[in-house]
């Protein structure tokens, strides 16, 4: 008995509620909600001799473990329900939280008048999370990995069963980076060019997973930092952002050779703005099919129409007059992924889009005279 006790019984910190709640937001999201591993459901706390809280997050696929400062009384180690945790500490008001382990894994937490103990479970039953490799990272620069995240994430597969398309591909070269995403109905593919990334020799390719790609972004956004640090082994994916590390198991396969579908004639096209463009397809679409959301493309002398017909909603035809001097045009595509396009280049600006025939994939580009990245969405049409 005293034996586990005293393996027990130690952690003892204080810790502010605001520090505490914004690295408790952070790896919230990585903890599994409908897990048949009752451990994975929880934080592990690790207080350290020198005053640093780490808190664990992960679902056996991917991993998030970030820390802040504490009076560490007691270093030590706890798991606690990570949910209820987070619910508890955001009702919690401003001030200072002290967290201590008690007997059978349970966990006390007093802040001000509120005083609250909470079932833990056994360190021990914590999967070891993978440690950030000692060399051989990559500074990648947060505003243009950013960029090629929200311009390429909406496109990956969301079935399951076709996995190698379950992410997006990122190519890094010495002085590009780029991305490439695709659900086979539709491709986004953005490069950054004028980088400078050291270590980088040749091309180097990394398929990175949906669900990582998601957290990766939400860490982007809420760091001050320029650049993070990326690295890999033969299982796993690293990215270091600021005080945090992510980490995500590898998806394994080869991602579908994407140059070979990228349209190399496609010589007719129309630049029109982006904003007309997103109002008409949106009035339009709203009498599309429901199930297929397929609109059709008509291109004439000098006028692009969008109209859509279904025997449940009625039909409905917008125009928006514009240079156009080929042939006449008539192609249908899936509205809600025009609308992706749209949105993810911020809909501001004008638009290029490139056509073919209309059996043939469609491309849209940005029309805004950005050299140094560049920017297409391809998409194949539908039989209306």
């Amino acid at each position: 008995m005293t034996a586990n006790t005293a393996a027990t019984g130690n952690l003892e910190i204080t810790v502010s509620r605001a520090e505490l709640l914004r690295e408790l937001t952070a790896a919230q999201s990585v903890v599994e909600r409908k897990t048949t591993i009752p451990i994975l459901s929880n934080f592990l706390f690790e207080a350290s001799e020198d005053g640093k809280l780490t808190i664990t997050a992960t679902d056996l696929d991917q991993s998030l473990k970030t820390s802040c400062t504490a009076k560490v009384k007691k270093a030590g180690a706890c798991t606690i329900p990570a949910r209820k945790l987070y619910d508890y500490i955001k009702l919690l008001p401003e001030g200072d939280i002290s967290i201590k382990l008690m007997d059978n894994h349970w966990v006390q937490i007093r802040a001000g008048r509120s005083n609250t103990k909470m079932v833990g479970m056994a360190r021990a039953n914590f999967p070891a999370v993978p440690e950030f490799p000692a060399a051989g990272a990559v500074k990648l620069p947060v505003a243009s990995l950013k960029n090629l995240i929200s311009k390429t994430i909406f496109s990956i597969s969301s079935e399951e069963s076709r996995y190698t398309l379950n992410g997006a591909l990122l190519v890094l070269k010495a002085e590009s980076m780029a991305m490439v995403a695709t659900d086979g109905h539709r491709l986004a593919h953005v490069e950054k060019l004028g980088e400078n990334l050291e270590g980088i020799q040749g091309e180097k390719k990394t398929l990175i997973p949906r669900k990582a790609l998601g957290e990766l972004q939400g860490l982007l956004s809420n760091t001050e930092a320029e650049a993070i640090d990326f690295a890999d082994d033969e299982q796993t994916l690293f990215f270091r952002v600021g005080g945090r590390v992510l980490t995500s198991r590898k998806l394994t396969g080869q991602f579908p050779n994407y140059e070979a579908v990228l349209p190399r004639d496609n010589n007719k096209f129309v630049i029109v703005r982006s904003e007309d463009l997103m109002g008409s397809i949106q009035r339009v679409a709203q009498f599309a099919d429901e199930r297929s959301g397929a609109i059709k493309i008509r291109l004439e002398q000098n006028e692009l129409k969008l109209s859509s017909s279904s025997t449940d909603a009625g039909e409905s035809e917008d125009s928006i007059e514009t240079p156009y001097n080929y042939d006449p045009l008539v192609v249908g595509f899936n509205s809600s992924y025009l609308l992706d396009f749209l949105k993810a280049i911020g809909n501001t600006g004008e638009v290029r889009l490139e056509f073919k025939d209309a059996q043939s994939a469609g491309q849209m580009r940005p029309e805004d005279g950005n050299e140094d990245v560049k920017y297409r969405y391809i998409l194949m049409p539908m039989r209306i």
